[in-house]
């Protein structure tokens, strides 16, 4: 089977509204690079201890910063250029007030091809936890 994409060349031409771009399929059924845990791993750990190491938490820089973090290490993550995999960030900073906490996450997801990278830093204010979740598209 071929797959089309069509739209419209120009507003306002009526005769050639709609044309085709015909592109074969891969038939790729698997990655052709994996995603590279260690890498992102490492990512994650530069990304967190330098913005979080002098830091003290306060909950509306905390609100921002998750944000914040997210969208940088999602850039990061994309300058590795892993081809066909989507990325899910999730960044959690919390107050370390001599309490306890439990992150729990379930996924529906294919196990030979999907993975995920994650990290915990904390200093004598905070908590942070970061986790990327790589997930292949055929």
């Amino acid at each position: 089977s071929i797959s089309t994409v069509s739209g419209m060349d120009e507003l306002g031409h009526h005769d050639d509204m709609m044309t085709a771009k015909t592109m074969p399929n891969t038939y790729q059924l698997g990655p052709s690079k994996r995603f590279p845990i260690s890498t992102v791993t490492d990512i994650l750990k530069d990304v967190l201890a330098t913005n979080l190491q002098l830091e003290k938490y306060e909950v509306e820089w905390a609100r921002k910063m998750t944000k914040t973090l997210s969208e940088v290490i999602k850039a990061g993550v994309k300058d590795l250029m892993i081809p066909r995999y989507k990325l899910v960030v999730l960044v959690t900073i919390g107050e370390l007030a001599a309490q306890g906490m439990q992150m729990n996450s379930r996924c529906l997801w294919d196990a030979n091809n999907d993975n995920f990278a994650s990290y915990s830093f904390k200093n004598n204010s905070l908590f942070g936890v970061a986790i990327v979740y790589g997930i292949y598209m055929e």
